[in-house]
């Protein structure tokens, strides 16, 4: 059984000794039943709800503490609540990333032995992990970390390569060519969508994740998204360890035919006046630094990993592994007077503290 994804909000005004149940609300997603919705919302587990299909991971609240945003990553959604009335108010599509389009290239292949990032007949979901809301004069914004994420439990799963499709001969004339493992025949992509016209061939390809960040207005607009900039990044910084997962060392291209670099936290500070992104890398490992005090055109500023991989993972002497969870720090906030950021490895099991000095 599927339960139903919700968002509690709790009142903690009397102190968390004293909570009971009455200072519990939960925002329920049970009114979308039924209801006409977008198309680009994936609602598609077996018999579910649209109530028992959403699921809520991460949460942005608004500097009035009016709004929260909430991330439905399977869903490749947001959910935008009002918090004074435990209401969702909508449910808005995240739409999809034309990886076919100059600067939006994947490298789509484990079985290469190259960095090969191209551009290829495939659509990326944002599916975002992380969400944070930060205000550039007076405007609020939401930035997000586009990991993906597929569903594969007993009784179904919906990821498949591309190899092992049957693509359509009219959207795909060059199958035979894109199917053979060195193009995107190794490309994990969803079999849940896909096949537009139902004749059981598939017409457009989905795959998990944007492998980027973006920028969307309050309503779930895109403003900016990094494109391949992750993978360049690291391909030019790390290129013998390119696309490497986060348990093992020695895995050069692990990670292409999956995700790539797995965007999956994102936190905003402001520095001496200018507003920063960082990114924490979930397979690679390390945080990408952003100047987005322009939303629209942010700026790369530093790509940091503190993961040695010259060492052993499972040995403990590989440094900090696996990014997961990020925390800002204010100067006025932090013990240093300077700013802080704190990261937490899941896969290292290790925590870290980077001091901003400039």
């Amino acid at each position: 059984v599927d339960p139903e994804g919700s968002v509690s909000i709790i009142d903690l005004r009397h102190g968390v000794a004293n909570l009971t149940q009455a200072d519990v609300r939960t925002a329920s997603f049970a009114k979308f039943n039924g209801r006409s919705i977008d198309p680009l919302i994936r609602i598609f587990g077996p018999n579910a709800t649209v109530s028992q299909d959403l699921e809520p991971e991460y949460i942005a609240v608004s500097d009035d503490s009016r709004i929260a945003w909430v991330t439905l990553q399977e869903n490749n959604a947001l959910a935008i609540i009002d918090i004074a009335n435990a209401n969702v108010m909508s449910l808005r599509a995240l739409g999809l990333k034309d990886h076919s389009q100059p600067g939006n290239g994947l490298d789509a292949s484990d079985k290469d032995d190259a960095i090969n990032i191209a551009n290829w007949p495939v659509y990326g979901m944002y599916m975002p992990d992380a969400i944070a809301a930060f205000t550039i004069r007076g405007q609020q914004f939401l930035i997000t970390a586009n990991e993906g994420d597929a569903r594969d439990y007993d009784g179904y799963a919906e990821e498949e390569r591309v190899k092992d499709l049957e693509l359509d001969p009219t959207a795909f004339p060059n199958a035979d060519a894109l199917q053979e493992n060195e193009a995107i025949g190794r490309l994990t992509v969803t079999t849940a969508q896909g096949d537009t016209d139902g004749d059981g061939d598939f017409d457009a390809l989905w795959a998990f994740g944007g492998r980027s960040f973006s920028i969307w207005t309050r309503q779930g607009k895109l403003v900016f998204d990094s494109g391949d900039q992750l993978e360049q990044i690291t391909a030019t910084v790390l290129p013998d360890d390119f696309n490497s997962t986060n348990d093992e060392n020695d895995s050069f291209d692990n990670r292409s035919d999956n995700k790539g670099p797995e965007p999956e936290g994102v936190v905003v500070g402001v520095v001496n006046g200018r507003t920063y992104a960082f990114i924490g890398l979930e397979r690679i490992g390390g945080i990408m630094v952003y100047d987005v005090t322009t939303p629209s055109n942010p700026q790369f500023v530093e790509y940091i990993n503190t993961r040695d991989f010259s060492g052993d993972a499972e040995a403990g002497t590989a440094g900090d592994l696996g990014p997961e969870g990020l925390t800002f720090v204010s100067a006025s906030d932090s013990p240093t007077g300077q700013p802080l950021l704190i990261v937490g490895y899941e896969v290292s099991g290790s925590v870290a503290i980077f001091s901003i000095e400039n």
